[in-house]
């Protein structure tokens, strides 16, 4: 019995050194936990400034990209396809039958949806020359040169353009504002009461529409250019001579172009002279006969009566 209390005695001593120790590990990972959530949480409240700092720095970043955006989004298109451009042309073909290239000119405008503004033409032989003002749409301005540069050999091509989008801006703006004066000045003309009020506000109106009208032209113009541009083509004939030929020199050239001017001269006076000989016949032939009679009569001696001298005066007579 004894034995027996002394083994039971020392099993529940050893369970409670066991039960001790399991309390003491648990105590012990217990602040551990307790230590680690303190600086997990300290850490976390330390980094909480940066993270707003860095939050807001971004948030900031957005903010500026967002606004730029809107900015853009807002500002008005500058591509160049919707950009108001101004384009004319000149340029000079010379072909082989000037009347057929303009033809063909005709019909690449009729194509492309413009008409002709202008045809002159000059002779009609191998030096015929022929100038065509052509107003094609800008979106056709680049095809139709190239057509055209294919009727013979392109002797010379000038092609300029004019940015009038800023203009246009402008001109839309001040439209605006002047058609809200002129309805200003509309409203004080209904509620104007004195004759001097009407007529000075009448005046006024008057002028602002004109100002309103004026600006409006000027928008109708710079449409028509932007919207049809301008071409202006000369066809040569094979013999017609470019404007930018060296003048020639030497003797032969003086005395050829010194015969072409006397031949011009003479030209010139015998068609005077043409043009006054009906007047110096119907004029000249009556003249001439007065003169003749009156020479004749000139030279006729005038048939006069004698004159009978005085009587004779008697000699006087010596006293004694």
């Amino acid at each position: 019995m004894t034995t027996m209390g002394a083994g039971m005695d020392g099993q529940a001593g050893r369970r409670r050194g066991a039960l001790l120790t399991a309390m003491a590990l648990t105590a012990t990972l217990a602040m551990a936990g307790c230590g680690a959530d303190d600086s997990g949480a300290r850490d976390s409240a330390a980094s909480a400034p940066e993270r707003a700092v860095a939050e807001g720095g971004a948030a900031e970043k957005n903010s500026g990209t967002d606004a730029e955006g809107a900015a853009g989004a807002g500002a008005p298109d500058l591509r160049v396809d919707q950009r108001a451009i101004i384009y004319t042309g000149a340029m000079r073909v010379q072909v082989t039958d000037v009347d057929a290239a303009a033809r063909e000119v005709t019909a690449v405008v009729t194509r492309a949806g413009g008409f002709i503004g202008g045809d002159v033409r000059r002779s009609a032989d191998a030096d015929a020359e022929a100038e065509l003002q052509l107003r094609v749409p800008a979106a056709k301005f680049s095809g139709v040169v190239e057509e055209i540069a294919k009727l013979g050999r392109q002797q010379s091509r000038d092609i300029n353009t004019r940015d009038v989008t800023e203009e246009t801006v402008d001109l839309e703006a001040r439209i605006i504002s002047q058609r809200a004066r002129v309805d200003s000045a509309r409203r004080l003309l209904a509620r104007a009461t004195s004759i001097a009020d009407l007529v000075s506000l009448e005046n006024e109106l008057g002028r602002r529409e004109a100002d309103l009208a004026s600006l409006e032209a000027k928008k109708r113009r710079l449409a028509d250019l932007t919207a049809l541009s301008t071409i202006t083509v000369s066809l040569a004939g094979p013999a017609a001579k470019t404007s930018d030929e060296k003048a020639e020199t030497g003797f032969l050239v003086g005395l050829k172009g010194g015969w072409k001017a006397f031949v011009a001269s003479m030209t010139v006076l015998l068609t005077v002279l043409g043009a006054l000989l009906p007047w110096l016949v119907a004029l000249g032939v009556p003249l001439v006969v007065l003169l003749l009679v009156l020479r004749r009569r000139r030279k006729t001696p005038a048939l006069t009566a004698p004159v009978s001298g005085p009587p004779p005066v008697p000699a006087a007579r010596s006293a004694p």
